[in-house]
């Protein structure tokens, strides 16, 4: 197995048993659904059986007592939101022979043991592809048998899925929370579809409604504090430098950055201060995500999930 590269790491499309499965090589005949009601993933060498729902609905229920391997939840009211949103995305959108972004994050870990649970509990092949970002999603990805691939090899992506740290009206996004924020625009810039999923906490009329922290925003580290300044003199608010928790000194990113997260004190047009923020010299990304996501799923505190797309002009 090709070994990922040090910058955009991903998976890649692969034909392969599960690891520790006996079986014979994948058939490229008739494919299958996963089985499960809303499921449309299709594996070979199954009959197909029907699906339940569409992703152009606005709830989905959260209780479905035909799912296969699962287990009694001791979860928090959030992660049991965002394993139903989670599931709800895979349900909806993830098909066979897809090259798939996966984003990183606490959610996303949701998404990614979905699709693990089905392989694990079909005993079977399946065609798939899917990008990662930390290491975390990396060894999650491992976990459950795909391999890991690059954008040189894939530089078209079917569907990428991923979290956010708060989502406003109009399906603009903050993320970066967790410092991945440039990597993860790259995997969501490059594919056809963008799909969030969050628990209910994350929706906001506003940004900043509900996410106090800031937009993040990657630099070059020896540009960190004239691009503070500049930032804080043209948009206003506070603008820190992200310190790491258990170790001395600043965060720093993948790609060896640091990250500024700024404090806005007021609602902006997001688009054009993405973009001028962007033209700061130093400046690699922001955790920013304008006009990008298709559908966000949130999964809520009652065990449904609520579907909201963008509008079409």
């Amino acid at each position: 197995m090709q070994r990922p590269g040090p910058f955009s790491t991903l998976y890649g499309r692969v034909l392969a048993p599960l690891p520790g499965r006996a079986g014979g090589a994948a058939s490229g005949g008739g494919g299958s659904s996963w089985g499960l009601p809303g499921s449309h993933v299709q594996l070979p060498g199954r009959a197909q059986s029907g699906t339940r729902g569409s992703a152009a609905s606005t709830s989905t229920s959260g209780r479905d007592s035909s799912s296969v391997c699962s287990a009694p939840s001791t979860m928090s009211k959030a992660e049991e939101a965002k394993k139903l949103a989670g599931r709800a995305a895979v349900e909806n959108h993830v098909r066979n022979n897809q090259v798939l972004g996966i984003g990183s994050g606490s959610t996303i870990v949701h998404a990614v043991q979905r699709i693990g649970m089905f392989l694990a509990c079909l005993l079977d092949y399946m065609i798939m592809g899917a990008f990662f970002c930390l290491l975390q999603a990396r060894q999650l990805i491992l976990q459950y048998g795909l391999t890991l691939s690059d954008l040189d090899r894939h530089p078209e992506i079917d569907l990428a899925i991923d979290g956010a740290d708060e989502v406003d009206a109009d399906l603009n996004l903050i993320k970066g929370g967790g410092g991945c924020l440039t990597q993860e625009k790259i995997v969501a810039g490059y594919a056809s579809r963008f799909i969030v999923i969050a628990d209910f906490r994350k929706d906001s009329k506003n940004l900043g409604d509900q996410w106090h922290k800031g937009i993040p925003i990657e630099v070059i580290p020896m540009a960190y504090v004239p691009v503070s300044r500049a930032v804080s003199q043209k948009f206003g608010g506070v603008v820190e430098l992200r310190m790491a928790v258990n170790k001395a000194g600043p965060v720093v990113t993948d790609n060896g950055n640091f990250i500024l997260d700024w404090k806005f004190d007021r609602v902006h047009k997001w688009s054009e201060v993405n973009i001028a923020i962007k033209m700061i010299p130093g400046v690699v990304d922001t955790g920013l995500f304008i006009n990008m996501a298709e559908r966000v799923y949130f999964g809520m505190q009652d065990g449904s999930v609520n579907m909201r797309e963008k509008p079409f002009c």
